[in-house]
């Protein structure tokens, strides 16, 4: 089905009906997900696992790369990022001779016969580095993997600290995405989150990056910001509507102070009830689409031209730690301090302090600091998640097919709670499957979680997930 053709009008949702799908839940970036990872998993099983994939996957594959900068100039109190805040500029220059030596481990294990079809560089704040910074953690790149002619270059920018010198360089470099952080144009909501960003400043980096024509300018917006109404994020959707963007990223809040502690800062009775929070990202869901967007899924819009729409109309979207892409059927690996790496049968995540991390740079080790490798169940229930996902629906044959089970008798317990989520409305059950709903759309984390193993049976007192809604 056509991603244009599919119906969004999620109609009235009830305060019970939101109470009852409200829960914490997996985003889904990986399956299974990083708190089932084991810290017995370390540098030897992930080197053991780049090398099983050469073993099963003989031929050149495609290779995704991500590279995460730490360095943020001052903290945004609604960030759960892994980032390191300095305003000593020095502490980069250290942090990328480590970096570089990761770099020379990691591509001798992946040769050069793989191309790099998709790169992100990501934070923290990549553009904390100078321009002549920027200009040799590329060429340190391009000098050691195959960059494809047509791969993706991405990097994750804020307007507040990025130079148009820097802009202009990296469009030189070769980067063809840009994404802006932007969350709430609201004066009120950028003051209570630590993060002033005038309208005219994140245009003005619109336009340079237009003018330079790159291929993709997209926005990350958060919705359950404190203060936030949904009067108040009208005004800011008009104004994200007639700058543009060409993908929108529309993240719900992820208030986890447990998790955050400087979220502790935030006062939680300013932050919009459930109801409310929900009717925000519904008005927000109505105003995109009305302005011409298609929503992908989840947290994710993009115009009818962008190439996540294609892949969903093509049955080939694919989700993974840098979320909603096109570029099914890559190994992914990640460098840099808390990094992740997800190939087709094995996850690792870098040491999450610089400490540590450093610390095994200097042994002659990858910093891997947890890992976990699939088993076929892990593998099986992965496919009918990103269905979910990424599709919106889930066709018991072709998953028959791929893995020679009978799918009513391996998923029982899962489809047996599929009559109540009918009842809710948000799927539709058919002969060979199931199709989710305008509004099931919007809940498929819910629905997803029917197929999840290794979720815990009764709620922890802390939450490790974000809410659903």
């Amino acid at each position: 089905m056509s991603l244009s053709t599919v119906s969004l009008a999620p109609g009235n949702v009830s305060e019970a009906l939101l109470e009852k799908y409200n829960t914490s839940g997996p985003r889904y970036t990986s399956y299974p997900t990083v708190p089932v990872w084991k810290d017995s998993v370390g540098p030897n099983e992930f080197k053991a696992a780049l090398s099983s994939v050469h073993q099963n996957r003989p031929t050149p594959f495609p290779l995704s790369l991500y590279v995460h900068l730490p360095f943020c100039m001052e903290r945004c109190l609604f960030c759960s990022c892994n980032v390191v805040i300095t305003q000593q500029k020095d502490q980069a220059e250290k942090y990328l001779g480590y970096l570089f030596k990761e770099l020379d481990m990691s591509h001798q294990l992946l040769n050069k016969d793989h191309q790099v079809v998709q790169f992100h560089f990501g934070g923290g704040t990549p553009t904390y580095l100078s321009p002549e910074q920027l200009r040799r953690v590329f060429q340190h790149l391009t000098e050691r993997f195959n960059f494809a002619p047509d791969a993706e270059i991405g990097i994750e920018v804020d307007p507040r600290v990025t130079t148009a010198e820097q802009i202009d360089l990296l469009k030189a470099l070769g980067f063809n995405r840009i994404s802006m952080g932007v969350q709430d144009f609201d004066a009120k909501v950028q003051e209570a989150v630590h993060r002033i960003q005038p309208v005219d400043l994140t245009e003005a980096m619109v336009k340079q990056c237009r003018e330079l024509q790159f291929d993709s300018v997209n926005f990350d917006l958060i919705y359950g910001l404190p203060h936030q109404t949904v009067d108040s994020f009208k005004t800011t959707l008009q104004e994200v509507i007639r700058l543009s963007p060409d993908r929108i990223a529309l993240y719900n809040f992820a208030y986890v102070p447990w998790i955050s502690p400087h979220q502790n800062a935030i006062d939680e009775a300013t932050m919009p009830p459930g109801t409310e929070k929900f009717k925000i990202f519904t008005t927000a869901l109505e105003m995109l689409t009305q302005a011409g967007y298609l929503y992908i899924g989840m947290d994710h819009f993009a115009k009818p031209t962008d190439e996540l729409v294609h892949a969903y109309d093509e049955g080939t979207l694919h989700r993974n730690f840098m979320g909603f892409t096109t570029k099914g059927g890559s190994e992914l690996y990640g460098a840099g301090v808390s990094a992740i790496s997800g190939l087709t049968r094995h996850y690792a995540q870098n040491q999450r302090k610089l400490a540590h991390y450093y610390e095994a740079i200097e042994q002659g080790i990858l910093p891997t600091m947890r890992g976990y490798s699939l088993t076929d169940d892990d593998v099986l229930r992965r496919d009918v998640i990103n269905s979910i996902l990424c599709r919106g629906s889930v066709h018991y044959r072709e998953i028959e097919n791929c893995y020679d089970i009978e799918f009513s008798h391996y998923f029982k317990d899962a489809l047996e709670q599929l009559d109540g989520f009918e009842a809710d409305q948000l799927l539709n059950q058919v002969p060979d499957g199931f199709v989710l709903t305008p509004l099931g759309r919007i809940f498929s984390r819910n629905i997803a979680m029917l197929f999840d193993a290794h979720l815990p049976k009764t709620a922890p007192e802390k939450p490790t997930f974000s809410k659903t809604l």
